[in-house]
């Protein structure tokens, strides 16, 4: 059954009540008195009573009723249309949107670990992956439009022509090297650089150097000299010096070359904020980045080959994409549930971006409501307030009639006895 129906269903219940107090009250109006005459005249008449005030109320709420003095008063929910709205959008925000309240209910609900065990069945890891590849037609679809492809564009243009690559590049160097970590790196490469030289094929390829050095600058010593025995050695002695020079820098913190370092990296970051040739080279990078036809044509083909592998891999049987979402979920299910430090810390920063999120997105939601409320035509409001509500208000109307009518039998029957008390007391 529809809303209309149900609402017309329950209109009929309270009109066929109204109509049958009225049938007694007519027909015991026309009967000789009496006692239950009387009483069901009473009965029907207190029923008619509260059935009409009942309707009068109910009406009142989403029609005007020209009543002389009345009417003013009556169609309520148009007439007040814009305050509804106002009201309806900041109940909403006071009792659904504030920032502690969404906090607390993100800790007290635990959404983390509800997400983990979501993911801890196969059946919603696959329903979750074939949902997001469903969205990646659309999504790609939505780039390769020439309008939004303009758009990003512009929007780059606007961000890489903003961008200081100069200054911008010796900040992010700045904040590596801040604190000595770049020595760490120099650390780090210095051993990476011993376990090239000590490998044999670099001593091989060494050995090989200075075979073809001796050939092209000594070719006559070349062929008296035990040239294999000098290659190996001298392959070995080079790999030992720069061993022991390396392993000189990584004990002695004050090395020379270490300090050299410094101040060669030191200058570096000087010069990427100062020094114009440098800010010209970011300049030119930036014009190659935004103008540069070859820059551009690559990412476009670059972009073109991962989109028709997408779409190719989407469309094939053994998607690798479904594949990896599904092993991503059970991998995120399986840590979450395993570590419950990191549930508390996922649940804690969602109620920190949502305290931090909560006043822009209420103040945009609220405002979307009124507005929408108040966009509204007041008869078509009226209607659908009607079609949701007015089943139950209806109701009010069949138990004004019953109450009515009991509160009348009370009263006739009150004054009845009173009727019998006055004459045994005053015969």
């Amino acid at each position: 059954m529809t809303k209309e129906e149900e609402l017309k269903r329950s209109k009929r219940l309270a009109l066929s009540l109204l109509t049958a107090a009225a049938a007694v009250f007519v027909v015991t109006s026309l009967m000789p008195r009496g006692l239950w005459t009387d009483g069901l005249r009473a009965v029907s008449e207190a029923a008619m009573v509260g059935a009409l005030a009942d309707w009068f109320a109910v009406v009142a709420l989403f029609r005007k009723v020209p009543i002389p003095f009345i009417s003013r008063h009556t169609a309520i929910i148009p007439n007040n249309k814009e305050r509804i709205a106002d009201n309806l959008a900041g109940f909403v925000e006071d009792k659904f949107l504030k920032p502690e309240s969404l906090a607390a209910v993100i800790l007290r609900t635990d959404p983390a670990t509800s997400v983990a065990e979501w993911l801890k069945e196969p059946a919603n890891r696959n329903y979750l992956a074939s949902h997001l590849l469903q969205l990646l037609p659309e999504i790609l679809a939505t780039v390769d439009d020439a309008r939004i492809q303009l758009l990003l564009r512009d929007a780059l243009n606007s961000a890489i022509g903003k961008l200081d690559m100069s200054r911008s590049l010796g900040a992010l160097l700045a904040a590596l090297t801040k604190d000595g970590r770049h020595q760490e790196l120099l650390d780090d490469g210095m051993v990476a650089l011993m376990g090239v030289i000590n490998r044999p094929a670099t001593r091989d390829a060494i050995a090989g150097q200075i075979v073809a050095w001796l050939k092209r600058e000594h070719a006559t010593m070349e062929l008296v000299l035990p040239t294999e025995w000098i290659s190996e050695n001298g392959a070995a002695m080079i790999a030992r010096a720069l061993n022991n020079l390396m392993l000189d820098i990584a004990a002695d913190r004050d090395h020379k070359l270490r300090l050299k370092f410094d101040d060669m990296v030191q200058r570096f970051l000087v010069r990427l904020e100062s020094d114009p040739a440098f800010i010209a080279r970011g300049e030119d990078f930036k014009r190659y980045l935004r103008d540069g036809d070859t820059f551009n044509n690559y990412i476009a083909d670059l972009w073109g080959s991962v989109r028709d592998w997408i779409k190719a891999d989407i469309a094939s049987g053994e998607s690798k994409l479904n594949d990896g979402v599904i092993q991503a979920s059970q991998w995120l299910s399986e840590e979450l549930l395993r570590h419950p430090g990191m549930r508390a810390s996922l649940n804690q920063h969602m109620a920190g971006m949502a305290r931090t999120l909560a006043p822009a997105f209420s103040s945009f939601l609220t405002r979307h409501i009124s507005d929408t409320v108040k966009a509204w035509d007041n008869q078509d409001m009226s209607r659908q307030i009607e079609l949701n509500i007015g089943k139950d208000l209806q109701f009010i109307r069949v138990n004004g009639t019953l109450v009515g009518g009991m509160i009348g039998l009370v009263l006739y029957t009150s004054a009845q006895i009173m009727e019998w008390a006055g004459s045994y007391l005053h015969p």
